[in-house]
């Protein structure tokens, strides 16, 4: 984890630097300029940042056949080559641009070497041998794509020139381009990864306890109350069946709300008028996107923590807010609450002691997700409730439904 962690923070500060380096660029030249480019080297300048950036979404999904076929066209640009070619860690091509395709065999051949040396190949149009008339190729360069350190595939430049010094550093140098948007990618996979491992914490979480009192709970009606159990054992089998859905990482605010209400209602027919609940949320937040099972948990931990302990109940106030480019939502409860620096001892020891598991599982998805700016904050005092508070950006990219 800490790894993971630390390389994604350098990666993230080097994708940060390089954007604000050409938005500063840009925007220079812009203001100089007029909006026009007076010398080549501006032209040439911006020509050279706008395809790089044509080139990375593809490349941010990871090297498969799509992303090398989407992106290949941009990066033989940035080289000026007859054709670029780009294959995997098995020395397969995954996806070829340009002319002289004849020459796939040899490009091959300089991929199965690069993968099993780490090293730059070069052929010479001295020991190339093609019988493919009017073939203009007089070099191949082939050089290592690399992720943490392992290589992933390889990129081959052919050229119509000696495969010289300055097409040996250029080739190297979109490499490096190259495979830092594969590492980005990785690291987006990674994340994906854990979230997904922290949803099924909390499912995991999810089942031991309220699984159980829901249950004992609607079985205490099939005598007394039949037509209550029905009802009961409906809104358990909706709210299961959304909390242990396989679709998708992220959810609206709508769908969460919809789902705390069923899960409120099984809650209540075991508190009966000990537990209410009270939602104050605005129309035009409905549709913001949020972590699955971002805010059940913390509603859970209301009737557990919060109003469980409190001989006579209380009340759970959600605050949907729209304040400009963000939601801000609020979880607030009127019961027993806590001491500040026990509940911080008790998110340390969580993964052990089970204690506010919910809480922190939300707190490292939220920041996973939309940055550390957007944890949870939490204000609590011994018999003064909690309040917890989260941030949502309107619009994330890469972050839907």
């Amino acid at each position: 984890m800490t790894e993971l962690l630390g390389s994604s923070t350098a990666l993230l500060v080097a994708g940060g630097v390089f954007i604000i380096m050409i938005g500063l660029l840009v925007w220079l030249i812009m203001k100089n300029r007029r909006n026009t480019f007076a010398t080549p080297l501006e032209r040439a300048t911006f020509a050279t940042l706008h395809t790089v950036a044509l080139a990375a979404p593809a490349l941010r999904e990871g090297l498969s056949p799509n992303s090398a076929g989407f992106a290949l066209p941009y990066l033989r640009q940035l080289l000026d080559t007859c054709a670029l070619a780009m294959t995997d860690n098995r020395g397969t091509t995954l996806a070829w641009d340009g002319d002289a395709d004849q020459h796939e065999p040899d490009v091959r051949s300089l991929a199965d070497q690069v993968i099993s040396t780490g090293r730059q190949q070069v052929l010479s149009h001295t020991a190339l041998s093609c019988e493919h008339p009017n073939c203009a190729v007089r070099g191949i360069v082939v050089v290592p794509l690399e992720t943490d350190g392992a290589i992933v595939g390889t990129l081959a430049a052919l050229t119509t020139s000696t495969a010289g010094p300055v097409l040996l550093r250029a080739s190297a140098e979109v490499a490096r381009y190259v495979s830092s948007q594969l590492e980005l990618a990785e690291l987006d996979e990674s994340r994906a990864r854990l979230n997904r491992a922290e949803v099924r914490a909390l499912r995991a979480q999810i089942s031991p306890h309220f699984v159980y009192n829901a249950l004992t709970t609607i079985a205490s009606f099939i005598r007394t109350d039949p037509v209550r159990a029905r009802e009961l054992l409906i809104e358990f089998a909706d709210f299961t069946r959304y909390s242990f859905r396989t679709a998708g990482e992220y959810t609206t605010l709508q769908d969460e709300l919809t789902n705390i209400e069923r899960y409120v209602r099984l809650e209540k027919a075991r508190f009966g008028n000990r537990l209410n609940i009270k939602l104050q949320i605005a129309p035009e937040v409905l549709s913001v996107v949020l972590p699955f099972l971002a805010l059940q948990p913390l509603v859970e931990n209301a009737v557990r923590h919060g109003l469980g302990g409190k001989p006579n109940g209380g009340t759970i106030t959600i605050t949907a807010e729209n304040a400009g480019a963000e939601c801000v939502i609020i979880v607030e409860d009127d019961g027993i609450g806590m001491d500040p620096a026990r509940l911080h001892e008790d998110l340390d020891d969580a993964h052990q002691s089970g204690a506010h598991v919910g809480l922190g599982n939300v707190d490292d998805r939220m920041r996973s997700t939309f940055g550390d700016d957007f944890g949870l904050v939490v204000d609590t005092a011994p018999g003064e409730g909690m309040k917890i508070t989260l941030r949502v950006p309107k619009f994330r990219a890469g972050i839907r439904v």
